[in-house]
């Protein structure tokens, strides 16, 4: 399956002799050995197939559906599957059908990028809840690779849109997907372009929990869903996405586990997305700048470098302690706390990290620009 989606390839997006259809059950079949759950779309279409004129004339709950329990196809996304019989029959009778993919239980974020010709909104609306710079000129601004580009500038970041370290697809409107891997354990949530509630982008969606993609190679009315670039797989969410993701309010709050004791607990902290440091004192600000990039590491569970990471933190703080810029045990006790929440049940391997950074940093104070 990857050599026939590998035909499709093409590094500039667009392919000069015209790309070919693979056979629908192919690309089914090659989802589902990704781990990534499918259920059929309608012919030359991106919509699912239609419901069964039971399903359609009464209004139910799919998950207490009897048709799914049956192997039909009812209900979208919720009909999806990786039984590879159930796949066969599907598409092996409907081979003209698409294939869309459930992005929340194959535990995916999609990035769908729109390339509308439309009128760009209010310079408060490109980018919600983000207040881009006056010095910015968003003169050309067009669609949504300029505003997701803006964003990673913002965080001196390369576009997404440019990742060749992850599964990109062009799409027949001239968009793109961007597929990226998220942890089983957060469940992050899909939106709609600059809705006034959840939000990345203009002309960015993000598909993910109760939400699903169209397959690579699948073939429409439009054209074909065309992979770009040699990668078939997708990469771990980057963490500074992965952030604003959450800034935005892609990812509900996560239950934090109750500290014993008197230290800090990271909840004092406020999130390091988007002005949660107004009002804290000089030297909490210092140390929840310095947690910051240890808790991101718990939006990822694999691929963030957490090791390096939270070494890092711990020498900083270490040097931070020793130049008298922060309590020793309050700070070790908040990274601890804050360290064992991004990644829970590796107390030994955080407390040899945490040891040896701070050892280390405490021989080197970090004071003050300009003070000596």
């Amino acid at each position: 399956m990857s050599a026939e989606l590998g035909s499709l390839h093409s590094d500039s997006g667009q392919s000069t002799s015209g790309p070919s259809a693979i056979p629908s059950l192919a690309v089914a079949s090659w989802c589902a050995s990704n781990g990534w759950p499918v259920h059929p779309l309608s012919p030359g279409r991106k919509t699912p197939v239609a419901n069964c004129d039971d399903c359609r004339s009464r209004h139910h709950r799919p998950i207490a559906c009897p048709c799914l329990r049956r192997g039909q196809w009812c209900h979208s996304f919720h009909a999806a599957t990786l039984d590879q019989e159930r796949i066969n029959r599907w598409w092996g009778e409907h081979p003209n059908w698409g294939i869309g993919v459930s992005c929340g239980p194959a535990n995916l974020i999609v990035l769908d990028i729109d390339a509308h010709e439309t009128v760009p909104p209010s310079r408060d609306r490109v980018l919600p809840g983000f207040s881009i710079p006056g010095h910015i000129d968003l003169t050309g601004l067009a669609n949504g690779f300029h505003t997701l580009a803006i964003l990673a500038a913002l965080h001196d970041e390369p576009s997404p849109a440019e990742d060749t370290t992850t599964l990109r697809v062009r799409t027949p409107s001239g968009g793109l997907h961007v597929w990226y891997q998220t942890g089983e354990h957060r469940r992050w949530q899909s939106s709609v372009g600059s809705s006034p509630g959840r939000a990345l982008a203009w002309q960015v969606d993000i598909r993910a929990q109760k939400s699903y993609i169209v397959a690579p190679g699948t073939a429409t009315n439009a054209g074909i869903y065309t992979p770009i670039g040699k990668t078939l797989r997708p990469a771990p969410v980057p963490l500074w996405l992965a952030l604003e993701l959450e800034r935005t309010g892609h990812l509900p709050s996560a239950k934090r586990p109750s500290q014993a004791g008197g230290g800090a607990h990271p909840s004092r902290h406020p999130s390091w997305t988007g002005g949660g440091q107004v009002g804290l004192e000089p030297n909490e600000r210092l140390l929840t700048s310095v947690l910051d990039p240890v808790k991101a590491c718990g939006l990822i569970p694999e691929g963030a470098g957490f090791s390096t990471v939270l070494n890092r933190a711990a020498y900083t703080v270490g040097g931070l302690i020793a130049a008298k810029r922060l309590q020793h045990a309050e700070a070790e006790q908040a990274l601890r706390t804050t360290a064992g929440v991004a990644r829970p049940g590796q107390e030994r391997r955080i407390d040899q990290i945490i040891r040896t950074g701070l050892a280390a940093g405490l021989t080197r104070p970090l004071y003050e620009t300009g003070k000596h």
